[in-house]
């Protein structure tokens, strides 16, 4: 205590009513009512978590806790008591540093930040500094998501901002927070290294050192990376790098080339800042192909460290690239392989397994090959390329082989989670596997995509929806991670803003169908059938095959009343299923039977489905079996398969 003033150590929670003011201008007594129940939730609620409300400000309020754990849990109580009607539309933020009272208020940076973060939200939701994440990190019942790093006004470091994530809290869309402050601090794309070898053939690995330098970066805590297929969509594009940076709300840019002759290797790279275009750092590495993984090592401690300046004075020491092999020949094959894997499709897909299994020939002991190796395989069975039966065995092996080999490799575990997904139904371990992932490299985000999707399959729409965000956050020109985040929004409700996703993704990849299909479901939700069948029948023309893309437009089709249009592509799906045997239609079939409400067929197809283990079946919350949710042998064969889940009509 010093001339009057208490100083003390706190939690500090800022509330604020978003768009009270033009409130006033509309309707003032609705504004003064809703002010008021604010205020009453508050002075009700806070107690109980062992706070004090310190100061009221208009529409808004500060507030102290002794505990960081008791403020988070009090703001999530406060946003649910928002949300009964008439909901209360209030943003909040919290902190925890040092207050300082006076006669004429309280003071302090701890209040600062607060207020800064709290400014920063949206309705509904809740944002958290760091300081507060690492007080409630280990508690589980708080879900939380990284925003990034931000520049707040008046505050010396750079603070990074999570938003929790509970049942019933709102969460920032993609780049809400960066349009209210800067640009993500310390945040970087590595756009792909040209390849200036004579050889062609050599592409794959100039975009393979891309890749591992990517990685390298991505593990690195204060540094946010955005992921590969956002930045490969640059390559051989002439753009300006300031305009490279908007696009990708990144604040550094690196970017270089890779000239391969004989066993040797130079690697040039250059670190440029993407506000005015000036270069941080550049330089050249000549080395033997042996040195490869060093030279990489090297190249992301420098960039890294340079980065990390302001946010520490301590420099990497720990090796960012690990050295899996001494074998260039197996590395190199394994690029290739990589090269074929990013393509994303069936046809690729078999080419990136020739070339892991022959990187397994040459180097038994290397874990990346098998863990891509194990993606392979889940992926062409989860699309039904190839059975699940044939895929999925293959794949679990693949997946354990690589854990084996090394437990701290975040694509060891991504696979293992999918596996336990769709093959082994052990839906438990398969979200501690995902998480494993993302707990060791927080900046992956594919583990986030994955996660996205076990969470939809087992109906936790609201939490699939954020993990899919994040996902889209750090790739925000991937087709795949925008066509998911799309997925979510639709599932949520959020149709407006679903197809704008699905016809981004389309923007970025005309052929991508799986964003033609969202589309035509989309439609479907709202009870557009019509406007649904018209899109299903483009899929169909799109495909060009007389016997493929009819199921989607066969269940519209039921939807309308055309069942012998219905029992027609019945007819051409069993034609297919017969000239196609490596193919499973079971879902098809089911689909199909739904439609016309023949459920007695419905429920043998999903017979067939739940012995193979059918991907599919991770989805039956769908409107598509809402006339059955309620019979008691839909809620068997969801106890059969261990979901647990309860639908409501």
């Amino acid at each position: 205590m010093v001339d009057g003033n208490i100083r003390l150590l706190a939690a500090i929670m800022f509330t604020d009513m978003v768009g009270y003011t033009a409130l006033m201008q509309e309707d003032e007594e609705k504004a003064i009512f809703l002010r008021e129940k604010h205020r009453k939730i508050l002075e009700n609620t806070i107690p109980q978590y062992q706070g004090r409300i310190l100061q009221y400000y208009g529409d808004g309020t500060l507030s102290i806790f002794g505990s960081a754990i008791e403020a988070v849990r009090c703001s999530i109580d406060i946003q649910n008591s928002f949300q009964t009607a008439p909901k209360i539309p209030v943003r909040i933020g919290i902190h925890i540093g040092d207050v300082v009272y006076e006669d004429d208020g309280v003071f302090g940076d701890g209040v600062n930040i607060a207020s800064r973060i709290e400014s920063l939200g949206i309705a509904g939701g809740v944002l958290i500094s760091d300081k507060i994440h690492d007080e409630i990190k280990n508690h589980p019942e708080f879900q939380t998501i990284s925003q990034g790093f931000f520049e707040l006004k008046n505050v010396r470091r750079p603070i990074e901002i999570f938003s929790l994530m509970n049942k019933g809290l709102a969460t920032p869309k993609q780049d809400e927070l960066k349009l209210k402050t800067k640009t993500s601090f310390k945040s970087i794309a590595v756009l792909p290294f040209v390849n200036m070898s004579s050889d062609k053939e050599n592409e794959f690995f100039s975009d393979g050192i891309t890749e591992d330098l990517l990685n390298a970066l991505s593990k690195v805590a204060g540094l946010q990376v955005t992921s590969r297929t956002s930045a490969f969509a640059f390559k051989g594009k002439n753009i300006d790098i300031r305009e490279i940076g908007k696009q990708l709300a990144v604040s550094s840019v690196l970017e270089g080339s890779v000239r391969k002759v004989g066993n040797r290797v130079r690697i040039t790279a250059q670190l440029i800042n993407t506000i005015d275009g000036y270069h941080i750092w550049s330089e050249s590495f000549d080395r033997e192909l042996e040195d490869i993984f060093a030279v990489q090592d090297e190249i992301s401690k420098r960039i890294a460290n340079i980065l990390r300046e302001k946010l520490t004075t301590n420099e990497l020491s720990q090796p960012l690239v690990k050295k899996y092999t001494s074998n260039i020949n197996a590395y190199s094959v394994y690029l290739k392989g990589l090269y074929y894997w990013n393509k994303f499709t069936p046809e690729m897909t078999f080419k990136a397994i020739d070339m892991f299994n022959q990187v397994i020939q040459i180097e038994p002991e290397f874990p990346l090959s098998y863990a891509r190796l194990s993606g392979c395989y889940t992926y062409l069975g989860a699309i039904g390329i190839m059975k699940p039966d044939i895929a999925y065995p293959r794949a679990k092996d693949l997946a354990y082989k690589a854990l084996d080999m090394d437990k701290t490799l975040e694509d060891c575990h991504v696979a293992i989670g999918m596996v336990k997904l769709f093959y082994e139904w052990d839906f438990k371990g398969s979200e501690e596997s995902l998480l494993k992932a993302l707990e060791i490299n927080p900046g992956y985000a594919t583990a986030f995509l994955n996660y996205s999707m076990y969470l939809s399959g087992m109906h936790r729409l609201e939490e699939a929806k954020n993990f899919a965000e994040k996902a889209a956050t750090l790739d925000p020109l991937s087709p795949v991670i925008l066509d998911n985040y799309a997925d979510t929004l639709m599932y949520n409700g959020n149709f407006e803003d679903a197809n704008y996703y699905y016809q981004k993704t389309l923007e970025l990849d005309p052929s991508f169908r799986n964003a033609l299909y969202g589309i035509g479901w989309n439609y479907y939700y709202q009870g557009d059938l019509e406007k649904a069948l018209q899109i299903f029948e483009k899929v169909i023309n799109q495909l060009g095959h007389p016997l493929k893309g009819l199921t989607t437009y066969g269940y519209i089709c039921a939807k309308l009343g055309l069942k012998e249009k219905v029992i027609e592509i019945i007819k051409k799906t069993k034609e297919r299923e017969l000239l196609e045997p490596e193919t499973s239609m079971n879902m098809d079939f089911a689909v199909l039977y739904a439609g016309i409400e023949d459920w007695d067929n419905v429920f043998i197809y999903l017979e067939k489905a739940f012995i193979e283990k059918s991907g599919g079946l991770l989805f039956l919350w769908s409107l598509i079996y809402k006339k059955i949710h309620n019979t008691e042998r839909f809620k068997n064969l969801l106890k059969r398969i261990g979901l647990e889940y309860n639908l409501q009509d």
